[in-house]
């Protein structure tokens, strides 16, 4: 199978980032995965592999805001996450960001979630 040079980096990336990265259950896991129009996060406990929250910003509560700009989604989805999360009484999370650099939407999400309540 032929692969692209482009994802087999991104695949790189990703591994390097995760390699120091464990959620468990007094400290999930924030998964952030961005395509090109949307954002998802998600709280994970690799210890039990289940998700604990899941928000998107093709979330129901997030659908009308499919015509603002992607970094104002991201901030909706980061502030929904942490509300969720503090909803169970979660409030400390490692941030795993994939292949994504730290930077717009990432980090718009981040910081979020941050003035929301997490701690990470």
């Amino acid at each position: 199978m032929i692969r692209s040079r482009k994802k087999e980096m991104r695949e790189i990336r990703h591994r390097r980032v995760r390699l120091g990265l464990k959620g468990n259950p007094s400290r999930p896991r924030l998964s952030v995965y961005r395509s090109g129009k949307h954002i998802h996060a998600q709280l994970i406990d690799d210890i039990a592999g289940r998700t604990l929250v899941a928000v998107s910003s093709l979330s129901p509560e997030l659908k009308s805001d499919v015509k603002s700009k992607k970094t104002e989604r991201a901030t909706k989805v980061g502030e929904l996450l942490a509300r969720k999360a503090l909803e169970q009484k979660i409030e400390k999370v490692v941030l795993d960001r994939g292949p994504f650099k730290y930077h717009g939407r990432v980090k718009a999400l981040a910081e979020a979630a941050r003035s929301g309540g997490l701690q990470f």
